[in-house]
């Protein structure tokens, strides 16, 4: 083999380690750019995640309100209307005691 032809066998051999080496390089920006990419991509479904739930939560907390105040409502009402017949009962209750007392 000639000088010429060994010399030219090296440059090659260089040039493809040289090419090698940018293509590794290359190969590990591109893994590092994709890690970043797919940390950020969950990080933002992470955060989008916990907004949704706040809003959920919030709405519940809301339905539960109402719920508890509609509840409250109906309470007093038929706390109300107990108390109503009960004054109607107490005049036809105390007739009765002052009858029996009287007949004793």
């Amino acid at each position: 083999m000639s000088l010429e032809a060994i010399q030219q066998v090296t440059a090659a051999e260089q040039a493809a380690r040289e090419q090698k080496a940018l293509a590794l390089d290359e190969a590990k920006r591109i893994v590092a750019e994709a890690e970043r990419a797919g940390k950020q991509l969950v990080a933002d479904a992470r955060a989008q995640a916990e907004e949704q739930v706040k809003a959920l939560l919030a709405e519940a907390e809301a339905r539960a309100g109402k719920r508890t105040e509609q509840a409250l409502a109906d309470s007093t009402a038929q706390c109300e209307a107990l108390k109503q017949t009960a004054r109607g009962r107490l005049d036809r209750a105390a007739g009765l005691i002052v009858g029996r007392v009287g007949n004793s």
